[in-house]
């Protein structure tokens, strides 16, 4: 489980593809702190399993799935990545409850200055914006965000000059693909609604029964 609030921005030292999976070496320092091999840290909001580590970074291992559901193929050597470690029981819940598993994909359409804040509008499909509700929660690239605003194109979200300086998203340009993950609670309710629609427990049914 993580929150959505990046620790720190890394950077992709190697990618080793073949037919059967990826494996990538992440640049790091905070995350390094007190890291073992099987713990589990979000790189750009996907939760990765650390294969392997030294001083200066960790290693994970990326099945062909993730690798082509994500927007990690667009990365390349040299590339920054969002990335914090799994939240300690004990920890404060800064952000929101992020799982670390990404529902889809987003395409970044235009990036507006708007007083001390910088307007990030984003273009996705309807799986992902049936799951979005102006001033709900969203993780985009692991990043913790309140939407401003969703449409049947696409939703906004409104980024501040702390979350510019500690993520990766001053480096991305219009037309550039993101990791979504929708909110985990909006999410069962959505789920458990339909359910309850498609069952016999119907409002009429629970007044015969006296309720």
């Amino acid at each position: 489980m993580f929150t959505g609030l990046i620790e720190e921005v890394g950077k992709i030292k190697a990618i080793k593809k073949s037919s059967q999976a990826c494996v990538v070496q992440i640049g790091a320092a905070r995350v390094l702190e007190g890291i073992q091999v099987g713990d589990s840290v979000a790189v750009n909001g996907i939760c990765l399993t650390v294969t392997d580590f030294d001083q200066s970074s960790f290693t994970v291992d990326v099945m062909p799935q993730t690798w082509q559901m994500t927007a990690l193929a667009q990365l390349d050597r040299g590339s920054a990545v969002n990335l914090e470690r799994a939240m300690a029981a004990s920890d404060r819940l800064g952000g929101h409850f992020v799982s670390g598993h990404i529902d889809g994909k987003a395409q970044l359409q235009a990036i507006r200055p708007q007083g001390n804040a910088v307007l990030y509008d984003f273009r996705a499909g309807k799986d992902l914006l049936d799951d979005m509700v102006n001033q709900g929660s969203v993780a985009i690239d692991g990043i913790s965000l309140t939407l401003v605003q969703v449409d049947q194109q696409g939703f906004r979200v409104s980024i501040i000059p702390h979350t510019l300086d500690q993520t990766n998203l001053t480096q991305k340009k219009v037309g550039d693909w993101v990791n979504i993950e929708t909110d985990m609670i909006g999410k069962y309710v959505k789920r458990f609604m339909a359910k309850a629609e498609s069952s016999d427990l119907t409002e009429a049914y629970l007044r015969e029964q006296g309720f």
